[in-house]
């Protein structure tokens, strides 16, 4: 069944035929312009202190972050923390381009494979997409490169995020992830799924006692990458 045969099926249950012309110009223009509401003034800072905030939210939230110079020190970062955290030198790692360049062998003790999580996986490496500094969150948009089970499987996720793809508040994070594919159709492709993590899962519905790991990773470690010369 095609698309116009779903949009025509609906519009007969309403009742309704095609829009007027004037309703369709408003409706179009309405999702061209995406229009702002409400910003918070924190979101809104110089990139030092945008930086600054997104870890402070991390941490706010149980989360851990590490700063690294670039991509080449990611291996001996996650070798430190996970011989810090008592956990094996074996992740599963997101078959990301990105990912698949760091120098893996300089730290020869780690091993890892290039695929989706599975439930015996105690560690997992995932590729950053963007950072929200309004509440420390990462926008993790799916893709063969970047797969979900990452997300939640294991139970210590590790992301690698650059800091220049660190936003403010949530409508600057839609708006990278609408520029990142357009068609004429649609103006936009929006991948099949996308999560936003704020922290390690957690939960306090059981006797209000806050359990980490409840529905996904108890640990949430990002290497942030200083690649922003702005935020420095």
């Amino acid at each position: 069944m095609s698309k116009a045969d779903i949009l025509g099926g609906i519009r007969r249950g309403l009742k309704r035929g095609v829009l007027p012309a004037d309703q369709q110009a408003m409706l179009e223009g309405r999702l061209a312009s995406h229009p702002r509401h409400l910003i918070p003034a924190r979101s809104q800072l110089p990139r030092p202190e945008q930086i600054a905030l997104f870890i402070r939210n991390v941490e706010k939230e149980f989360g851990t972050v590490e700063r690294i110079p670039d991509l080449a020190h990611v291996p001996a970062a996650l070798s430190d923390y996970l011989a810090g955290q008592n956990l094996p030198p074996r992740f599963a790692l997101a078959p990301h381009p990105e990912l698949a360049g760091i120098p893996w062998d300089s730290r020869p003790l780690l091993t890892y494979e290039a695929r989706r999580a599975e439930a015996s996986d105690q560690v997992s490496v995932q590729h950053g997409w963007a950072g929200i500094a309004e509440t420390g969150t990462l926008m993790l948009p799916s893709g063969p490169e970047r797969p979900t089970t990452l997300n939640l499987l294991a139970e210590t996720e590790v992301v690698v995020l650059r800091a220049s793809a660190i936003v403010g508040p949530y409508e600057e994070a839609w708006d990278r992830l609408r520029a990142r594919g357009r068609d004429a159709l649609s103006g936009g492709v929006m991948p099949r799924n996308i999560m936003f993590v704020t922290g390690p899962s957690r939960s306090a519905d059981i006797e209000q006692t806050l359990e980490l790991g409840a529905h996904g990773p108890r640990r949430l470690h990002i290497l942030l990458v200083d690649d922003d010369p702005a935020a420095v």
